[in-house]
């Protein structure tokens, strides 16, 4: 993987940013690839959700919102619309991977390790964090595949609240 500030990319892609079903399509077409259904599906859940979501929210149609999937084929899917670079994946603490569209995805993220809320930020939010880690260490941090796990305020309130 090569890495692009805030989007982990295939190495044989550019990031790739777009608003609508009929840009993500022309995409697809431009890179030589059949708009199939189940390609078409993927890029639907990906732009309804408009947050990142797991491959199996996708398979599951969203909780019924969409027509369900099968498992392999989202997976297949997700990973060519990757090399596109149309598609980003990130790691959410101990969860599954989640994906979101470039576009959607210039963000990075907190992920609560109790309760598993994933908070989205905007990465000059946590340039400060990356210069003191810069400081200590002379290492350049980067929260865009990993997000930065703890314990959100309710569950960190929750854990100094006596019982």
């Amino acid at each position: 993987m090569r890495y692009v500030p805030g989007v982990t990319v295939s190495p044989d892609s550019k990031p790739v940013v777009v608003s609508d079903l009929e840009e993500a399509m022309d995409v697809v077409r431009r890179g030589g690839l059949r708009l199939t259904s189940a390609r078409r599906l993927v890029l639907e859940a990906l732009l309804a959700a408009r947050q990142p979501i797991s491959a199996e929210d996708i398979a599951d149609g969203l909780g019924g919102k969409m027509t369900q999937s099968d498992i392999a084929s989202v997976y297949r899917n997700l990973e060519t619309l990757g090399e596109l670079g149309l598609v980003r994946h990130f790691h959410a603490g101990h969860g599954p991977g989640r994906y979101v569209l470039v576009g959607f995805g210039d963000r990075e993220y907190l992920a609560c390790e109790s309760c598993g809320a994933l908070e989205s930020v905007d990465p000059a939010a946590l340039d400060g964090v990356r210069d003191a880690v810069r400081e200590l260490s002379g290492f350049e941090a980067r929260f865009s595949h990993f997000p930065i796990v703890g314990l959100c305020a309710r569950c960190a309130k929750q854990r100094d609240t006596p019982s």
